[in-house]
């Protein structure tokens, strides 16, 4: 029995690592488990070290996790010798029947599949390199042609680059002209080239944070509330992620002690468990339930004004 249940994790382990993404449900159909079972595994993983990520209803398994860094220090390649290597192979005869599948393997495991296209694969590669670089050197790049879908625009952009995200396929940087942080897309960029410039900003890098509720901003708001039996089994069944922000306090409450970006995720779960819920602070969230319990009030006292004049 304790084979079965480790095979299963194991599994569990090679789907959410393969740089796909899988829904709870695809997750207990393969592995012919209950969800509470899933969210058991899910937990392990997360215990024994692995990052799981939740993006809106699908998981995945961050290869920066501790374990695939170890891992990767040992007996594996870096991205950027990855990335090398599929430039590589771009290069070498079509014929031969090891490139396909060596192309194949790098693609799953490094998420290299930007290279479909061998043109667009090698300057994204290049762009990559360079912004990687750029970032240990702490070197400001221009940005070529950056084609932005919000303003509509082709322009060059002189930026701070200081993290890849989201397997490389964005980068996150401070625009000088705008002061302002700001997340590119690689894929956008027609070139990438590093000035002899050093960072002039870098106290006004901020990562970009998502929580929990997948809200994403810059700031970073610590919720603090005592949760009941209840409130606690659907917080953890429904965002297992929050297990390592709960503490037990006795047989029947819980601490919650969480970052959000936004009160709007937080806010919703406390209003729906409301007499299952103390909250602590912030004193910013407490106004925010105040002020969302008084619009509700004004709400339903306007729907009963509305009904009765009918009458």
């Amino acid at each position: 029995m304790r084979h079965d249940k480790l095979e299963r994790q194991l599994d569990l382990l090679l789907l959410l690592a393969d740089n796909s993404t899988h829904t709870a449900q695809d997750l207990c159909e393969k592995l012919h488990i209950s969800r509470r079972n899933l969210y058991y595994y899910l937990e392990f993983l997360r215990d024994a070290g692995f990052e799981v990520i939740k993006s809106g209803i699908s998981y995945r398994v961050s290869r920066h996790s501790a374990f695939f860094k170890r891992l990767h220090e040992s007996i594996d390649f870096t991205e950027n010798e990855a990335i090398f290597m599929r430039r590589i192979l771009e290069q070498v005869a079509g014929d031969n029947p090891l490139v396909p599948t060596i192309k194949t393997k790098l693609d799953r495991f490094y998420d290299l599949s930007i290279i479909n296209d061998p043109v667009l694969s090698r300057q994204n590669a290049h762009n990559i390199e360079v912004l990687s670089e750029a970032i240990k050197l702490k070197q400001v790049v221009r940005l070529i042609d950056y084609s932005s879908p919000h303003s509509h625009t082709v322009s060059d952009r002189y930026v701070e680059p200081f993290m890849l995200l989201n397997d490389n396929n964005d980068v996150r940087c401070y625009e000088m002209i705008s002061k302002m942080n700001k997340t590119f897309r690689v894929s956008r960029m027609k070139d990438v080239k590093m000035i002899d410039a050093s960072w002039g900003n870098e106290d006004r890098h901020r990562e970009v944070f998502t929580d929990i509720f997948m809200f994403s901003g810059e700031e970073k708001h610590r919720v603090t509330a005592t949760l009941g039996q209840l409130s606690y089994n659907i917080m953890r069944e429904e965002y297992p992620q929050a297990t390592p922000f709960i503490t037990q306090k006795d047989d029947s409450k819980w601490l919650l002690q969480l970052d959000v970006c936004s009160y709007l995720g937080i806010g919703r779960f406390v209003l729906g468990m409301f007499d299952d819920i103390t909250v602590h602070g912030d004193d910013a969230f407490k106004q925010y339930l105040q002020s969302k319990i008084e619009s509700m009030r004004q709400r339903m006292n306007e729907n009963s004004n509305e009904e009765n004049s009918k009458i």
